[in-house]
């Protein structure tokens, strides 16, 4: 992984992450890119196997890979999955100076602007 990269999971998204990729016959594997959001900048975009890029985060038998041009947009983020019996999804946690949406699932970084125009 690279070195200045900081993604972090939580014991949640790496099980789920674990999951899915088990049930989609990758096991071990996810990928994650960001895409444009209707609300905030940034939402994620998450995908079982190795698709392109490098490995972002290692936990509980889980490599997560992403594009390596998205790694500083990665940065500092923390990775949480929420579910009950109405489904789950997951949510970024951000650090300091990232804005989130209400929904938890996209984000912007200082300078990129809220909203994104499609």
């Amino acid at each position: 992984m690279p070195k200045a990269q900081s993604l972090r999971l939580s014991a949640a998204a790496a099980a789920e992450l674990g999951r899915q990729a088990a049930v989609a016959g990758t096991p071990g594997v996810m990928h994650l890119d960001l895409v444009e959001s209707s609300c905030e900048r940034w939402a994620l975009r998450i995908r079982p196997g190795h698709l392109a890029g490098v490995p972002v985060a290692r936990a509980d038998g889980i490599t997560l890979h992403a594009p390596v041009d998205q790694l500083a947009r990665l940065n500092g983020l923390n990775l949480d999955y929420r579910g009950d019996l109405s489904g789950g999804g997951f949510l970024i946690r951000p650090d300091d100076g990232v804005r989130c949406c209400v929904c938890g699932s996209s984000f912007s970084r200082p300078g990129e602007g809220g909203t994104a125009t499609k």
